[in-house]
């Protein structure tokens, strides 16, 4: 072989070699490393004594830990300062379920800012751990909302927050899980109070829409694991492939719905083009 031809092909090889140790490089340090994601929502229903207001939305932790105790998650919180923290769903992992892990990183938050709490489908499969988990997270002032609304007040004005309970743990019943949710919906909404939705399930958006509710924060999709240029998500559950609702914001009249691509992972243990996120959502009102 001429020499210009060996020295094109080591340089290729090289080239290849290079290309692989940058790719996995991207990958890892794309599951690892946290990306903290910004929203503004206004709206003419938010009361003006909390235009301002700020909340940090957790979802899909999956029993994960950035950073020693998950010292990396706390410490973007600690610097946010939000006024309220929000968990939509999976804090624990039903694979690998280490109740411990999500009580700690709960504990931590908590001291934080106030706490607000729903299930996931993950809670449902690990039923007997959740059962556990959440006896904690009540003792230690954390607000679990299963099917149940609460009044939030600041300077005298109040918003309300609705969770609900994750439809795995309907799926033995009669009614289909749409009805469910649209009975639940109905009996809790305040017609007119500033409404934010905690469930982890996007995929029911028009229902979420029906009943007026102005901001819905959900997770579940992990972003569609492996996010492609141009196009998103690739397959998310309840969703399959190419889901309509994966991450970010979707709007529609006056619902705004925010998922997180989440922290952790489950079934598939590596995400593609799809960091770890931490959301940061800021209110205004338009009064």
């Amino acid at each position: 072989m001429p020499q210009y031809k060996r020295k094109n092909k080591k340089v290729f090889i090289i080239a290849i070699a290079v290309f692989l140790l940058i790719t996995i490089f991207w990958i890892i340090w794309g599951n690892i490393s946290i990306q903290t994601s910004r929203f503004t929502i206004i709206s003419n229903d938010l009361p003006i004594e909390f235009n301002g207001f700020s909340i940090a939305h957790i979802s899909d932790l999956h029993n994960t830990q950035i950073g020693i105790d998950n010292a990396e998650l706390i410490n973007i919180l600690l610097n946010e300062k939000p006024d309220i923290i929000v968990i939509t769903g999976d804090l624990i992992d039903s694979n690998h379920t280490d109740v411990q892990i999500a009580l700690s990183f709960a504990e931590q938050a908590l001291e934080i800012a106030p706490c607000y709490y729903v299930t996931g489908n993950h809670e449902f499969r690990a039923y007997t751990q959740y059962i556990e988990m959440k006896e904690k997270l009540e003792e230690m002032g954390i607000c679990v909302l299963e099917n149940e609304a609460v009044m939030f007040e600041q300077n005298g004005a109040f918003i309300q927050i609705i969770g609900l309970k994750d439809p795995e743990f309907f799926s033995n019943e009669n009614n289909s899980i749409e009805s469910i949710i649209e009975t639940n919906l109905s009996k809790l909404k305040s017609q007119n109070t500033y409404t934010i939705l905690l469930s982890h399930r996007p995929e029911y958006f028009e229902i979420y829409k029906k009943h007026n509710i102005n901001l819905v924060l959900s997770g579940h999709t992990h972003g569609g694991q492996f996010r492609l240029p141009f196009i998103g998500g690739l397959f998310a559950p309840g969703q399959g492939f190419f889901p309509e609702y994966d991450a970010g914001l979707y709007v529609k009249n006056e619902t705004s719905m925010i998922i997180s691509r989440g922290i952790g992972n489950s079934a598939i243990p590596l995400r593609f083009n799809n960091r770890p996120e931490i959301i940061i959502i800021k209110l205004n009102s338009s009064n």
